[in-house]
């Protein structure tokens, strides 16, 4: 096993349980409780966990893998996710694209599109609205299409732009569609990220398009998070993965949100 995979495994364990030891890290890795503190040691002077006797807890109450560590997880849902997401979306439209794994896979399903192959400064195939720097660097070589970046202050966990200079650029346009990525997705209580500021702009962009649409695997749904984005009934579509709960999805429904499942 690499030391990234081993970093993204021991990360992903912190989340689920709150705490490791070595001796137990060590085991579920079939690696040696050298290696593990060593890189423990690492990843603590990353400020990704807090160093304990004998092992490690999450760094922080509201715990955010960085957006580098979450790019493997469940993959092929947001794959599939992502092109559905991609189809929903018609030629000269203005795109908003937050953040996320999710909206990374959107936007690489977006340039693959053969009917969004040519476009000119002009006339663009789409204009992109981001405030995701590393989504912005990946579109920006597609000549055919516009991209629009807002200002402000990179977050490192989300690679997002937030605070008042990305508010600036948001409140002088309008969109077509959001697509919005959620770290949770409740039908009671709305959507939501892990950050403040990251939900704020997010809540922005979604106010300046004409219709929202939540880009969410199922292990999204029915879960809160801290920082509240917008409510349910903002929301025009979710597209989720077949995995999501039947009962989720009829909450969903009857609050007036399309659900496409694939």
């Amino acid at each position: 096993m690499s030391r990234d995979a081993r970093w993204q495994a021991l990360l992903e364990l912190l989340v689920e349980r709150g705490r490791l030891d070595v001796e137990e890290a060590a085991a579920e890795l079939a690696v040696s409780a050298a290696t593990i503190r060593r890189d423990f040691d690492q990843l603590a002077e990353q400020q990704m966990l807090v160093r304990t006797r004998g092992g490690a807890v999450v760094h922080g109450v509201s715990y955010e893998l960085p957006l580098r560590y979450k790019t493997a997880r469940r993959a092929t849902e947001k794959q599939r996710v992502a092109k559905a997401v991609a189809d929903l979306v018609a030629p000269g439209e203005a795109v908003g694209l937050t953040g996320g794994t999710t909206t990374t896979e959107v936007a690489r399903a977006l340039a693959v599109r053969g009917d969004l192959a040519s476009g000119s400064p002009t006339s663009p195939a789409l204009t992109v609205v981001t405030n995701a720097l590393n989504i912005a660097a990946e579109l920006a070589v597609r000549p055919q299409f516009k991209i629009v970046v807002t200002g402000g202050v990179a977050r490192a966990q989300s690679y997002e732009l937030v605070g008042p200079l990305a508010d600036g650029v948001l409140g002088q346009i309008t969109m077509d569609v959001a697509v919005l990525g959620v770290v949770a997705f409740d039908a009671t209580h709305g959507t939501a990220a892990h950050d403040e500021s990251e939900a704020a702009i997010n809540r922005l962009l979604c106010e300046r398009a004409e219709r929202v649409v939540v880009a969410a695997d199922s292990s999204k749904l029915g879960r809160r998070a801290f920082a509240r984005i917008c409510a349910t009934e903002s929301v025009d579509t979710l597209v989720t993965d077949s995995a999501a709960e039947s009962e989720a999805v009829r909450r969903f429904e009857e609050a007036g949100v399309r659900v496409v499942v694939v």
